[in-house]
């Protein structure tokens, strides 16, 4: 699974169990993020949480990590069993507006930023698996 963290919606991916193909599972209010990641992980088998980790271009911390790094504090403490991996996620929201623009998509449709922020989590999860397949 990944997580696309914002501090007001979180788009959220999951993988197939071959970890071939990531695909968009949902767009969630940060606030209900973790009773959400409840619910789910009693119906579905997740072992890791690839979480984006926003840098600069001169790779450091961006600014929004002061959001997202005591989300995943708070995630590790609540999920025991789940390893949580932090992946770069530069230029996905861009990756996936483009992606959308690409693809056809009417214009007040374009205007809905919980398909960017689920698109986001799909190019970080897949780029994720890219990355340790490559490994």
């Amino acid at each position: 699974m990944a997580i696309d963290y914002g501090s007001k919606r979180c788009g959220l991916a999951v993988t197939d169990p071959l970890r071939i193909l990531a695909t968009g599972l949902n767009s969630v209010h940060s606030k209900d993020l973790i009773v959400y990641l409840e619910k789910y992980f009693l119906q579905e088998v997740v072992d890791i949480i690839v979480i984006g980790e926003p840098k600069t271009m001169k790779n450091e911390k961006s600014n929004s990590a002061r959001f997202i790094n005591p989300f995943v504090a708070h995630l590790q403490k609540k999920f025991l069993d789940k390893k949580i991996e932090r992946f770069d996620e530069r230029f996905t929201s861009k990756i996936a507006r483009q992606t959308i623009l690409n693809g056809g998509v009417k214009k007040q449709q374009r205007k809905n930023k919980n398909t960017v922020d689920v698109i986001s989590a799909i190019i970080i999860l897949q780029d994720y698996m890219n990355f340790i397949q490559n490994k």
